[in-house]
């Protein structure tokens, strides 16, 4: 499953991201900001405003964090943040990409560098691991809607491409232009999602041992806490060892 779930490549760092819920709002507040800005500030006639909104509340954002971040958004004292890609080869040759907000382009590349530098990896140029990944439409939702089965029925009804069951939940996969459609169809059917987004996802899974795995998780982690970087994917696969090892 690890090619295929967003959750699963990110489990090991749910205990860490509850323990720093300040920087994780802060990051989600960003986004929400970016994507009010670059459209209306009504969820329901922006795309990415809803997504972003969706995500906020899965994770418990207050109401009113929220409502600042779309004002804000509006304003016209927002920051601005570009909207920034970084590849490169962690630990184990495991590709991987950086997508980035920020304000200040030359701090966060320096940063990045020296994160993969750190830890034994090596950033590369724009296009040099994108080709291993695609873009994907992933709609989140807890595992109690249903039973895999079912699940994979109301697929086929809303025109998701697929639909993959664990138990961390269901997750609905669509391509990028039919997102917002699929997303709106499945809500009707199901309810609000756990969260939605379009994300890269790797073609291909690398399975990395676990000395190298364990150096692979501290890069993603000094990666994630920095306050600029809005999500780190790779193409790596961790074994059930470590990855119960990290969860303790």
């Amino acid at each position: 499953m690890a090619g295929h779930s967003h959750a699963k490549n990110v489990m090991f760092r749910k205990g860490k991201a509850n323990k720093e819920r300040s920087k994780l709002f802060s990051k989600l507040a960003r986004e929400i900001i970016v994507a009010s800005k670059m459209g209306l500030p009504d969820p329901a006639h922006n795309a990415r405003l809803r997504a972003a909104v969706v995500a906020a509340r899965s994770q418990s954002m207050p109401r009113d964090v929220i409502e600042r971040a779309i004002k804000k958004g509006q304003g016209g004292d927002a920051e601005n943040y570009d909207e920034i890609r970084y590849e490169g080869y962690g630990p184990g040759g495991v590709a991987l990409i950086v997508e980035c907000l920020t304000d200040n382009r030359t701090r966060t590349v320096a940063d990045v560098r020296a994160a993969f530098s750190k830890f034994g990896g090596a950033l590369g140029e724009t296009g040099s691991v994108a080709f291993m990944f695609e873009r994907v439409g992933v709609i989140a939702y807890p595992l109690d809607k249903g039973s895999e089965d079912a699940m994979l029925e109301v697929a086929l009804e809303v025109g998701a491409e697929e639909c993959f069951s664990d138990e961390d939940g269901h997750e609905f996969l669509t391509s990028p232009e039919d997102f917002a459609t699929v997303r709106d169809a499945l809500e009707q059917k199901l309810g609000a999602p756990q969260s939605s987004g379009i994300f890269f996802r790797p073609q291909n899974t690398v399975p990395v041992k676990d000395d190298i795995g364990e150096t692979l998780v501290k890069l993603i982690e000094t990666l994630d806490d920095h306050d600029d970087v809005q999500r780190v994917t790779g193409n790596y696969e961790l074994s059930e060892a470590l990855l119960a090892k990290l969860a303790g």
